[in-house]
């Protein structure tokens, strides 16, 4: 049985039921997109929410509503006890489903285990099929890591997604060998456009590499590429190559076109509430709970602050006191 009590709203009309929660800033890659190559500055131990505190703002949320949490980093299997934590988790009373967003280098030995836990869905970033290509775009030697786990991944019973995020100069030309991976394998490769979350001051706001863009050199390659329906609260725009297994997606990230149905929400490791992606943050759950607060409380705090929600990615970033310099491993993936 659920022990929900409702379904919240957002003051524009939106469900919020599905949590991004990061339980680490920390990685083990340099991801051009998602920091910068010197990394960023980790936070101590103390200063995140420890796993019983994320369980707890998990079931507080669970009854207010949400029914789907995705567990983030940095990479999350970079913090010790993520197994333990995620069973925790999977016998809380209407959470309906768990999934995972990673880099894939540390996935392979646990994944036996996220099979019999219950994982819903499994995100692997891969931005290149190409090894140079790859080391040049996550900093990193482990390429032959990331495709066992692809291979493996295959292989189970969690159905899982390609993210790749498209730059200008570095993976355009595998956008084409990426998609073909759906011509074998029934999966879902989802081309995302670079957002300003580098750690670097952002990208400003130019973008090179558009939804429209990428979508003009899928058709240029699949002129027969057909739009296929989409959940009400689906990020990427869908496609499939008639024939092909699996299917495509593009994620207007930075075009934010898909704002007028968001139901999510983000927590970061530290504890602070995002309610859009682009906004710096709008409640520290941290010092609320280390406050005292009762669980009461910190629910009555997050149904007024669901209620002061931005419109879209744009107001939320008009909002700001300042430019976007975070990075993507600390807001979480």
């Amino acid at each position: 049985m659920s022990d929900k009590s409702s379904v919240i709203y957002d003051n524009h009309g939106r469900p919020i039921n599905y949590l991004r929660l990061s339980v680490t800033d920390r990685c083990n890659m340099r991801c051009k997109y998602c920091m910068p190559a010197a990394g960023v500055n980790f936070l101590p131990r103390e200063e995140l929410l420890s796993y019983e505190e994320l369980e707890r703002v998990i079931r507080i949320l669970v009854r207010l509503g949400i029914s789907k949490v995705r567990i983030t980093g940095g990479e999350p299997f970079v913090r010790k006890n993520l197994i333990h934590f995620l069973t925790r988790i999977s016998r809380i009373n209407g959470l309906e489903k768990i999934a995972l967003t990673t880099n894939g280098t540390l996935l392979a030995p646990h994944l036996p285990k996220l099979e019999e836990i219950g994982i819903t869905s499994i995100n692997l970033s891969l931005d290149s099929l190409d090894q140079e290509r790859f080391e040049s775009i996550t900093r990193r030697k482990q390429f032959d890591d990331v495709m066992e786990t692809f291979y493996l991944l295959n292989e189970s019973s969690i159905p899982f997604k390609i993210n790749t995020v498209v730059m200008k100069e570095e993976n355009i030309d595998d956008i084409i060998p990426l998609s073909e991976l759906t011509r074998k394998y029934d999966l879902s490769v989802r081309f995302i456009e670079e957002m300003p979350f580098n750690g670097e001051g952002g990208n400003g706001s130019v973008l090179t590499w558009t939804y429209d863009e990428i979508l003009s050199h899928l058709k240029d390659y699949y002129p027969n590429l057909e739009t296929i329906s989409t959940g009400p609260h689906s990020t990427s725009t869908n496609y499939k190559v008639p024939g092909y297994r699996g299917k495509l997606g593009i994620i207007a990230a930075f075009s934010r076109t898909f704002c007028g149905t968001c139901n999510r929400i983000r927590i970061d490791s530290q504890g602070t509430l995002k309610t859009c992606l682009y906004d710096s943050g709008v409640l520290n759950i941290k010092d609320v709970i280390r406050g005292g607060a009762s669980n009461e409380e910190i629910s009555d705090l997050f149904r007024k602050t669901f209620k002061q929600r931005a419109k879209d990615g744009f107001e939320a970033e008009r909002r700001r006191k300042e430019k976007v310099n975070e990075s993507m491993s600390v807001i979480g993936g």
